[in-house]
């Protein structure tokens, strides 16, 4: 057992960020770059959230994804969102067998970490589906529930360019997913050794640096990691600023934002400021830990209005003036 291993929390913490080190190095092996989508996608599985993955196609979004659970031991599936994708194509479905009794047949869903591909083109049937399954853990299907894996991630893609026959993930379910990351273009010197690596016929093996069990260890060493007042004051602080109206909300939240973050936001910014604690080699977080995190959970549950597409006000914009 994980647990058995270390005789402290505080030698626990140690040796996660050796192995947090190690992780990213393996997957430095495959991916050039990325480093902050990397670090975010291990925090967020760390912090047992999910995440929505924005960016152009042929960024190497699921080869990210699909080398993080080669890394991580887990198993991986890749889910291709389509307009005519139904529930019991992820879920799975019960089938009469050669004695017939009825037999299910578990879906693509039931896997550690799941890639939800182009989330956006499918119907919001299928994608509440999806979405009950990250909040619940557990699906159901002809009346009985199925547990789910653990541990167990959804990573989400999005395309933020073509949205002819896209179906918009709506407020209440973006709110699920912990951090929204943006996965930018790569830069000059990167693209040139992407090309170098990708153009021969060296094959790189990514080496198992944890797995399922040492996995929920460390989640659960990072949600015992104690967190001052004035911490957790800022993050829900930081949340409520978001508000419009509110007594913490500045000029310009209330001038530009329509709606903002719920208390989903405070959790994830105080979890996310642990696990980012953690990874540093800190004991607790303090208040730039809450900083680091802020712009992945706030970006997707701020809501902008007319007058701040108008001025030009970006949502990046309004967080780093909350910042």
């Amino acid at each position: 057992m994980a647990e058995n291993q270390y005789t402290s929390d505080v030698e626990a913490i140690n040796a996660f960020v050796e192995k947090y080190n190690l992780l990213t190095k393996e997957i430095g092996k495959v991916i050039v770059g990325q480093d902050e989508v990397i670090k975010n996608v291990l925090i967020s599985v760390f912090s047992r959230g999910h995440c929505l993955l924005v960016g152009v196609p042929g960024l190497a979004k699921t080869l990210l994804i699909n080398t993080i659970s080669d890394a991580l031991g887990l198993s991986f599936n890749r889910i291709q969102f389509t307009p005519d994708l139904m529930p019991s194509d992820i879920i799975g479905s019960e089938i009469l067998d050669e004695n017939k009794n009825f037999k299910f047949i578990k879906g693509p869903l039931f896997a550690n970490m799941i890639l939800a591909d182009e989330i956006n083109r499918t119907p919001p049937k299928t994608q509440s589906a999806l979405l009950e399954a990250m909040q619940e853990k557990t699906v159901t299907a002809a009346g009985h529930q199925y547990k789910l894996d653990n541990p167990f991630f959804v990573l989400a893609t999005q395309n933020p360019i073509e949205q002819e026959g896209t179906y918009p993930l709506p407020e209440a379910q973006l709110d699920r997913f912990m951090f929204n990351i943006w996965v930018d273009y790569p830069k000059y010197a990167e693209e040139l050794a992407i090309v170098k690596n990708t153009t021969t016929d060296i094959h790189t093996n990514v080496q198992h640096i944890m797995n399922a069990e040492e996995i929920i260890f460390f989640q659960n060493l990072i949600r015992k990691m104690p967190v001052t007042d004035n911490v957790v004051e800022y993050a829900v602080k930081l949340a409520s600023s978001t508000r419009a109206g509110n007594e913490y909300a500045p000029e310009t939240v209330n001038n530009y934002l329509s709606w903002g973050a719920g208390p989903r936001a405070s959790q994830y910014l105080v979890i996310g400021a642990k696990c980012h604690a953690a990874i540093n080699g800190k004991f607790a977080p303090d208040i730039e830990d809450v900083k680091a995190v802020a712009e992945p959970i706030l970006r997707h549950r701020i809501v902008r209005n007319y007058k701040a597409e108008a001025d030009g006000y970006s949502i990046e914009k309004i967080i780093e003036s909350l910042l």
